[in-house]
Formats: C-alpha cells, sequence, structure tokens
C-alpha cells in the first residue's frame, strides 16, 4: 500500500482542489443570477423566484463539492489506515452527512413553496 501512498495523496489533494472549484463556480452562478435579478425590472414574485432558483442552484453545488470531499477524505483514511485517522474520517462523514441531509431538505422545501407560489400565479391570471 505505501507503493500507491504518493499517488493516492496527489488524488486526494486533485479532489480537494476540485471541490473548492466546484464551490467557487457555484458561488460565480449564484452570484450572476443574484446580480441579474437584483439590477432587472421584473415583479417581486419573479424577482423571489429568481433568488430562490440561485440559492438552490449553490446549494446544489455545495453538496456536490462536499461529496467530493468525502470521496477525498475516503482516499486519504486508505492512504494513511491510522486509528486516528479513521476516527477523523469518521466524524468528517457524519458532520458532512448532516449538513448535506439539512442543505437538501431546504432545498426541497424551497422547491415545493416555489411550487405553491407558481400555482398561486396560475390561478390569479
Amino acid at each position: 500500500m505505501e507503493f500507491f501512498a504518493p499517488y493516492l495523496n496527489v488524488i486526494t489533494t486533485v479532489l480537494y482542489l476540485a471541490s473548492v472549484a466546484i464551490l467557487l463556480w457555484g458561488f460565480v452562478l449564484c452570484l450572476r443570477d443574484f446580480l441579474a435579478s437584483h439590477f432587472k425590472r421584473m415583479e417581486r414574485f419573479a424577482r423571489m423566484r429568481k433568488l430562490a432558483d440561485a440559492k438552490n442552484g449553490l446549494g446544489g453545488y455545495i453538496l456536490l463539492a462536499l461529496e467530493v470531499l468525502i470521496v477525498a477524505d475516503i482516499i486519504d483514511s486508505i492512504a494513511k489506515p491510522t486509528f486516528e485517522d479513521i476516527l477523523r474520517l469518521a466524524a468528517i462523514v457524519a458532520i458532512r452527512t448532516v449538513i448535506s441531509y439539512f442543505l437538501n431538505k431546504e432545498i426541497r422545501d424551497s422547491e415545493q413553496q416555489k411550487k405553491i407560489i407558481n400555482d398561486n400565479d396560475k390561478e390569479t391570471e
């Protein structure tokens, strides 16, 4: 296993950088959507929908980055399988899983609210 350790370290470093890139890309897209909705003339509800879409999009990128980080941590634990590393991995996975769960729940709730608003808009037309 020690033969593969340097390669696994490179892979984990690439995955860590990829997760940062995913987060930054999601932030850039969210910021673009936020600015577009903020400076465009549109109705209040349309603006709220656009902002909810931007928030949900960012949440999706955060979830993806968290999953990539979990993969990197698993590979890192394979490269250095000490008991301390395994405990650290378990704690990190647990924390990231809880964050992912609640972020997913918030995105689903936001999507449901968006659907309700769209249904109400159709009824008022």
